[in-house]
């Protein structure tokens, strides 16, 4: 079962090595799950985690 931090962690590394969106920095939030990312050309987003659905198998 993927957990919401491992999943974070994997997604981070994945945006962090993208050359491609032009990031210039991501800002962590972990105790609000959220990320903000800055681009080069000066935009800013956010993504926020949550984990909707658990399965165990």
């Amino acid at each position: 079962m993927m957990e919401l931090n491992y999943f974070k962690d994997r997604l981070f590394d994945l945006l962090n090595d993208n050359d491609e969106l032009n990031i210039y920095d991501i800002d962590t939030d972990e105790r609000r799950n959220i990320f903000t990312i800055s681009t080069n050309d000066g935009n800013v987003f956010q993504l926020e985690f949550r984990q909707i659905l658990a399965r165990y198998l």
